[in-house]
């Protein structure tokens, strides 16, 4: 098999993660809503769902298209911070369990989760790093560049837009004790 069949089939696992990922969201949802879940920001998830569809298209066709190749001293490197970051993504669905999701649903009364990759407060959004890195990382693997640069730029954007929806909502959620005022990622409440 081609080093370009091979990076079709790294995007094709990286996709089916994704669809994993909005079957445990649905289930979460309902989980929160069944728990008072209040939903907001909601008109950002559609941008969200095309950045991350751009990507997974994009980096294929750019490889195809423009006739990229492989090479190992960056391909390599870049395959290992994919696998990294779809590990801390994992590390933190399963750390936040029912609280994860890709909607902004806060479930008021719940304490911060303050557990795996959420411990760390140098590290204010864990989930979000990892998509940073393997969204810049994931085109690289088979030198896709521009597919990599454009990702990175339109995401900075959809992500400035999704914290500051999540950080409204943890706030009009949290407990009134200042011990508990977030400072912290938002969405170890709803991801």
């Amino acid at each position: 098999m081609t080093s370009k069949l091979w990076f079709v089939v790294l995007v094709d696992m990286v996709a089916l993660g994704r669809i994993a990922e909005l079957v445990i969201s649905a289930r979460n949802a309902r989980w929160s809503f069944a728990h008072g879940g209040v939903e907001s920001g909601r008109g950002h998830l559609p941008a969200i769902l095309a950045v991350h569809v751009a990507l997974l298209v994009g980096a294929p066709a750019e490889v195809f298209l423009a006739g990229r190749s492989f090479v190992p001293t960056l391909g390599w490197p870049m395959l290992a911070l994919v696998i990294g970051s779809e590990s801390l993504r994992w590390w933190c669905i399963a750390t936040l369990g029912h609280r994860w999701n890709t909607r902004v649903i806060m479930v008021p009364g719940l304490p911060l989760v303050r557990r795996g990759p959420y411990r760390y407060r140098w590290l204010r959004h864990p989930n979000y790093a990892a998509l940073v890195a393997e969204g810049f990382a994931l085109p690289l693997v088979h030198t896709a560049w521009i597919t990599a640069l454009a990702f990175t730029l339109v995401n900075a954007l959809v992500l400035r837009i999704r914290i500051r929806v999540e950080n409204e909502a943890l706030t009009a959620a949290s407990p009134t004790s200042q011990s508990e005022k977030p400072g912290l990622d938002p969405g170890s409440w709803t991801r």
